[in-house]
């Protein structure tokens, strides 16, 4: 924000130097970045935080300095002569966006005379580095650098039908702005329009067809109040900037609308002559009621570390422009100023103390009470598995939550249901909240992979997406771990189980079962449930995908439910008795069927070992087709035996292992190979 030194003193007293008062400034928030010297006059350049908006004019700036350093402000009250006739009979305004627009307000000059600013308003707007148009769009100008009100003035010659409609832009509806530039409206920006087209993008821009020009003769002066987000989409979605558009998404004063247009009002009558008409077109002349926040004093010691007189706390605040409605149960209830909309809070007002008292005056020995926190469950889960994921190789990426169409649908491993899409794609051709991690980890590690020859292993853990119809319009989020890389799937499967030992600490709390999806190769995909939820899933990229994306090694991917894994989740490990009994181990040598997995096999194994099976150790998968046929392969395992309260005997592990052998044989027709026992 460039701010003129001339102009500032007509609204405070600047009888120090311009060095000492940035430096001032610098000290309260307001940060200095230079100062230049325009005619010899200078101008600083004042570095504006977003949740100071009411700074981004001349007059904001001006009460910043009469708080610190206690003077009065001097704001000009400006008295248009309205001798015309009534607007109201005349023009109609409607606002069929009232969310978008909370106030929008309308008068009518007649009769000016469009030609030069004088040399002392183009003086003061090329200071703050605005050029010059003519009179009447310069006087604009300069109340929005006055009092950070954009302001509009339409001609109203070219205003068609005898109405001002606030109504959101339709689908396939366009409108060339004042740059001589065609945009495409849409239904999530809001538009100024007449009873046929739409004469300006509000809050952006205004439209070719109704600008001011040396032919104009009567305007209609547009004050009006827009919601930031809508401006900011617009905005972004256009690729069109203003300093109507960086003010109004910075929020402005919209109880001080009426000031500004009669401040432009009354500035166009010295300027432009004409006449103003009776009374203004006003959509909620009824402002809302200004917040009202509670204060306590001992707080303002507490959280500052020193204490700050009873006096002077009224005063700053007084001078900040809050008023003090008396005290409730003992506490302050200040009505924050209209300019102010940030301070929600009474941590906002005890920063406001802390800042014009002056932070250099807490000394830096000052004891300030500190309370131990906790780390979260979820930071510590986090904290525990993310070493893990190091260890084996896998590096940490950050992907944006919106993906295009595309890969959106290449795997939803969650659910079925379409995934919710943005009006306006925040990334270019991504619109889609995405309801699986996987298809991001892939298109990064394309992207890695063409430039490393080496493994690439990637895992992110972020949040999906789902259409819970129980939320309505609203996604479920669910925090997920995504994994990705070109490793074996006993490793992947590997490592999965070990995250879920680390997370909850007992094994075996688990089931896992095959799974196929149209997505995963066929005979490589397994599911992981637990308490009858699907806590993860696994499997290796289908051909097809891989055909398509480019990929030429084979790929396994996986995700898991970490918010399901929190709810088990045990924080301090769980104390394990060490029995004192020994393990018996057995050798197993299977020749099964080549589409037998791994999953199936095991869960069979568990269920028929019987209560004394501890764990199971898969050694390596082996083939020879001259003896077992080009469909059969030989898995070599081992099975622990333990009993919690005695010795096992060779009968009582002969039988586990006889029941484990019949049923391996009578599901999957597994047979012992000779001599393997």
């Amino acid at each position: 924000m460039l701010v003129s030194w001339d102009w500032l003193s007509q609204y405070v007293l600047l009888n120090m130097p311009h060095q000492e008062l940035a430096d001032r400034l610098a000290l309260s928030g307001l940060n200095h970045e230079s100062t230049t010297f325009r005619d010899g006059e200078p101008v600083l350049d004042l570095e504006v935080t977003s949740n100071r908006g009411d700074c981004l004019s001349h007059l904001g700036v001006a009460r910043e300095i009469a708080v610190l350093y206690d003077r009065e402000v001097c704001i000009p009250e400006p008295q248009p002569t309205a001798t015309g006739p009534a607007i109201a009979g005349q023009w109609r305004l409607e606002n069929l966006w009232e969310e978008a627009c909370p106030r929008y307000t309308a008068r009518i000059v007649r009769g000016v005379c469009v030609g030069p600013s004088p040399s002392w308003l183009v003086k003061r707007l090329a200071a703050c580095g605005i050029g010059t148009v003519n009179n009447i769009v310069d006087i604009t100008n300069y109340v929005m650098l006055e009092c950070g009100q954009p302001l509009h003035a339409f001609d109203l010659a070219k205003l068609q039908g005898g109405k001002i409609v606030v109504r959101p832009g339709r689908s396939g509806e366009s409108m060339v702005a004042i740059d001589h530039k065609t945009y495409a409206l849409n239904p999530s920006m809001l538009v100024i329009a007449d009873a046929i087209q739409p004469v300006a993008i509000a809050g952006v821009m205004g439209g070719e067809s109704s600008e001011v020009s040396s032919q104009t003769v009567d305007l209609l002066i547009e004050a009006a109040d827009f919601a930031p987000r809508v401006v900011r989409t617009a905005s972004r979605s256009l690729r069109l900037h203003s300093a109507a558009s960086f003010r109004f998404e910075r929020r402005i004063d919209r109880h001080r609308l009426d000031w500004a247009s009669r401040r432009c009002c009354q500035l166009i009558q010295e300027l432009a002559g004409g006449t103003l008409d009776a009374g203004m077109l006003d959509s909620a002349p009824d402002t809302a009621t200004l917040p009202v926040v509670r204060l306590r004093e001992p707080q303002i010691g507490r959280v500052l570390g020193i204490e700050i007189p009873k006096q002077k706390i009224e005063r700053i605040l007084s001078a900040l422009g809050c008023r003090n409605l008396g005290s409730l149960d003992g506490d302050w209830q200040w009505q924050v100023p209209s300019w102010r909309s940030d301070l929600t809070r009474e941590i906002d007002l005890i920063e406001e103390l802390a800042r014009i008292h002056g932070y250099e005056r807490i000394p830096e020995d000052s004891i300030v009470p500190v309370f131990p926190s906790a780390k979260r469950p979820k930071d510590l889960m986090v904290e525990r598995l993310r070493p893990l994921l190091a260890g084996c190789g896998f590096d940490e990426a950050l992907t944006p939550s919106l993906v295009s169409k595309e890969l959106d649908g290449m795997i939803s491993a969650w659910t079925d249901a379409p995934s919710r899409s943005s009006r306006q794609p925040l990334l270019e051709g991504a619109q889609h909240l995405r309801r699986s991690l996987v298809p991001s980890l892939l298109q990064c590690w394309i992207g890695q992979a063409d430039h490393i020859a080496s493994h690439v292993r990637l895992y992110e853990i972020a949040s999906i997406y789902q259409v819970d119809g129980s939320r309505g319009d609203l996604p479920a989020e669910q925090w997920t771990l995504g994994l990705l890389g070109d490793t074996e799937d006993r490793i992947l499967r590997g490592l999965i189980e070990e995250l879920f030992v680390r997370a909850m600490g007992s094994p075996n709390r688990w089931e896992i079962d095959p799974w196929d999806h149209p997505s995963i190769e066929p005979a490589t995909g397994l599911i992981y449930r637990m308490a009858g939820k699907q806590l993860a899933w696994q499997g290796q990229l289908s051909h097809r995908l891989r055909q398509k994306m480019k990929v030429a090694r084979p790929l396994v991917l996986a995700e898991v439910h970490l918010d399901l894994l929190l709810e088990n989740f045990q924080p301090v490990p769980t104390w394990q008795p060490t029995l004192p009994f020994p393990v018996v181990q057995r050798d197993f040598n299977l020749v099964v069927p080549e589409s037998l997995p791994w999953a199936a096999l095991e869960q069979t194994i568990r269920a028929s070992a019987g209560p004394w099976l501890k764990a199971i150790h898969f050694h390596e998968t082996y083939r020879d087709y001259a003896k077992d046929g080009n469909d059969r392969k030989r898995w070599f395992f081992s099975l622990d035996f333990q009993h919690p309260s005695q010795t096992l005997t060779g009968d009582q592990v002969r039988d586990a292992m006889k029941a484990t052998l019949d049923q391996c044989a009578q599901q999957h027709q597994a047979t012992l190979l000779s001599g393997s026992l």
